[in-house]
């Protein structure tokens, strides 16, 4: 039997998502778990880059499975599964923002964060430990909107047309904006580095 549910579990695994979320549909909600392994880290990246807070991130992405759970029947298939998740996340995190005004200074040091993108030359020779550290800070400082571009853009790697239907963005207003967050990015790393690297070089 051991070996049995281990092939079931196996095969479960390679079924995509707008499979399960067919399943789902139906009342079947054995593949449920599956979606929450794939997507909850960025499920929390996201909301954790909207709210600032570890806390309510965790919570937001948890309602949001919840939500995933109770109005998969919305799902109608005309774009990406992870376009219309993500677009349920972003609109959750920004209204509990609304309700809270949370504010902080620095965001934790997640494995979440931005540590592959690194085309910014101000990091030099830092490793990948400092590079996230830096990185991470920097994002911090950006306003709420550009948090969340920058991260769809360079963490997921989504194409313009997904961030556009998650944002409801105009795709050439989309462009300028991410340009705009990406130079405030670097600016931010390039005040924040001189002074910083002094004392850990």
């Amino acid at each position: 039997m051991k070996e049995t549910h281990g092939v079931t579990s196996a095969v479960k695994e390679t079924i995509s998502d707008i499979q399960l979320i067919d399943q789902i549909k139906t009342g079947d909600i054995s593949g449920f778990e599956i979606l929450v392994n794939r997507h909850k880290n960025f499920a929390f990246t996201i909301a954790d880059r909207i709210l600032q807070n570890e806390e309510d991130a965790e919570e937001v992405a948890h309602d949001a499975f919840v939500k995933l759970l109770t109005s998969a029947d919305k799902f109608k298939g005309e774009s990406k599964f992870t376009t219309w998740f993500y677009r349920i996340v972003m609109n959750m995190a920004i209204s509990r923002t609304r309700k809270k005004k949370i504010r902080t200074e620095d965001i934790d040091d997640s494995p979440n964060g931005i540590a592959e993108y690194s085309n910014f030359e101000e990091f030099g020779g830092l490793n990948r430990q400092d590079r996230t550290y830096y990185l991470n800070k920097a994002v911090s400082r950006l306003r709420d909107e550009e948090r969340l571009l920058i991260t769809l853009y360079y963490l997921d790697e989504m194409e313009m047309d997904e961030i556009e239907e998650i944002t409801k963005i105009d795709k050439s207003n989309l462009k300028v904006k991410i340009f705009r967050a990406r130079k405030k990015l670097a600016a931010s790393l390039h005040k924040m580095l001189p002074s910083e690297l002094e004392s850990i070089l």
